[in-house]
């Protein structure tokens, strides 16, 4: 028996009809409302005139490709669950994707319950996130403001990406606790996330960059064999 979604609206950016419209039949079966951009530019003006609860999109798109398109999503909404549907399957088009804000990363061909089940998880995900102004979370002199999205060691203002906040948040809410990657993996990057590859590490090193790099005191350490854990 299917779920009621409550008519979630999804907003599919993809420039192969076919592909397109086989996805937009899968998700309105399952509950969503779809809108369908064949074009980057035409995607992200869909995305100014309505408020959409997820976004979907290939990199390869006219007028303005997946990568654009995201950050200017992000610019605009910096909560709002995006999934990458692409060919694209190297590593660097992945870290670009989560780099350019993504959530998830789904590589055709792919099977429709596996994406089904990525934005259910996402938008579940979203709809715990209604969090009162203020919410803070502490580690040391690290702070983290999980509703404007804020991070600060000490006086020092720090940039992230949303998947290098997802795995600041994460380390922080298991802070002295060691976590493996096949934990991060689960926890940040979704289902189904190739653990094969070296993304998570290569995110704890943009975080150490950030994070750490200007500090004498490290909060982010390597456990030999076991994965990571941020001592407080």
């Amino acid at each position: 028996m299917l779920t009621t979604v409550a008519e979630r609206s999804i907003l599919l950016v993809e420039d192969e009809q076919k592909i397109a419209d086989a996805l937009k039949l899968g998700l309105t079966e399952n509950g969503y409302e779809v809108d369908v951009a064949y074009d980057g530019a035409i995607g992200m003006k869909l995305f100014n005139k309505q408020q959409y609860d997820l976004v979907i999109l290939d990199i390869n798109l006219p007028g303005m490709n997946g990568y654009e398109l995201c950050r200017a999503v992000r610019a605009k909404d910096n909560n709002i669950p995006v999934i990458m549907l692409t060919a694209l399957n190297a590593l660097t088009d992945k870290i670009e994707g989560y780099d350019a804000g993504a959530d998830d990363y789904i590589v055709k061909p792919f099977e429709f319950k596996e994406l089904l089940l990525k934005v259910r998880v996402l938008l579940k995900r979203t709809s715990q996130q209604n969090i009162p102004v203020g919410n803070f979370l502490k580690a040391d002199e690290l702070e983290i403001n999980l509703d404007s999205k804020e991070v600060k060691r000490g006086n020092i203002a720090i940039q992230l990406t949303a998947k290098e906040f997802q795995l600041l948040e994460y380390l922080v809410r298991n802070k002295n606790k060691v976590v493996s990657r096949a934990d991060i993996a689960l926890n940040v990057w979704e289902i189904d996330f190739d653990t094969n590859t070296n993304v998570i590490d290569v995110y704890i090193n943009y975080l150490r960059n950030k994070i750490d790099k200007r500090f004498n005191k490290k909060l982010i350490q390597t456990q030999v064999g076991m994965g990571y854990v941020l001592r407080d």
